[in-house]
């Protein structure tokens, strides 16, 4: 009689973003069970992202998630993404960290996500930080994601070793469009804008490097822009 392959698993974070949504289909494709972790933390958008995250899940057919709740980020501001009294930019991208940036964000959110892979057994935590072509987050760099990996090890059961993955790391927005048109990601179930919940702004730094990654990717965003 033969034995059952026991699947690995990995915990995904996903935002209902573009970028994590590849990420979990990248790790689906790898034959990872996926946990779905989803955090809502006040964000402008957060009924949309929430909507986007369960019709993504229901497309992925993973039934095992988690919808953490982070009101802190809310009082503790400092972003236009939790603080309505700081506008959201629509110039265009700036250099240097931008008002969006939320501070330490990626931090808490794989702390919370190695908790949740200890707990479930998985390997993998996967997280779609992109380095290059993002709007400059010192949370997305390739360096801080391993230290964050090195200190969640020696943090927890010496039995567990989780690894960080980051898939989209060192990819440019349109190499993120080609890639998930490969892997029949639903684009259409995404949002990324920082602004609007019911039609994308198409103006935000976010919207902005999405528009991008699809036209030089040649082919249209199935989203709906104002």
């Amino acid at each position: 009689m033969n034995k059952q392959i026991k699947r690995k698993k990995a915990v995904c974070v996903m935002s209902g973003g573009m970028d994590s949504t590849l990420g979990a289909y990248m790790m689906q494709n790898d034959n990872y069970e996926i946990i779905a972790l989803h955090f809502n933390y006040d964000q402008r958008t957060q009924t949309k992202e929430l909507e986007c995250f369960h019709a993504i899940c229901t497309a992925l057919n993973t039934s095992n998630k988690y919808v953490l709740d982070l009101d802190f980020f809310k009082q503790l501001g400092a972003s236009a993404l939790t603080d309505k009294t700081i506008e959201v930019p629509t110039r265009g991208i700036e250099k240097g960290v931008p008002v969006t940036y939320v501070p330490f964000r990626n931090g808490i959110f794989l702390s919370m996500a190695a908790a949740i892979a200890e707990k479930e057994g998985a390997e993998v935590i996967c997280i779609g930080v992109v380095e290059e072509d993002s709007s400059g987050y010192p949370d997305c760099r390739e360096s801080y994601i391993k230290s964050m990996q090195q200190s969640i090890n020696l943090g927890t059961k010496d039995e567990t070793n989780i690894e960080i993955k980051m898939p989209l790391v060192h990819l440019k927005k349109s190499q993120i469009v080609q890639k998930a048109l490969e892997l029949h990601v639903p684009l259409e179930l995404t949002w990324s804008c920082y602004k609007n919940e019911e039609s994308a702004c198409g103006i935000c730094d976010s919207c902005r490097l999405r528009l991008n990654g699809f036209k030089l990717a040649g082919v249209k965003d199935p989203i709906i822009y104002e």
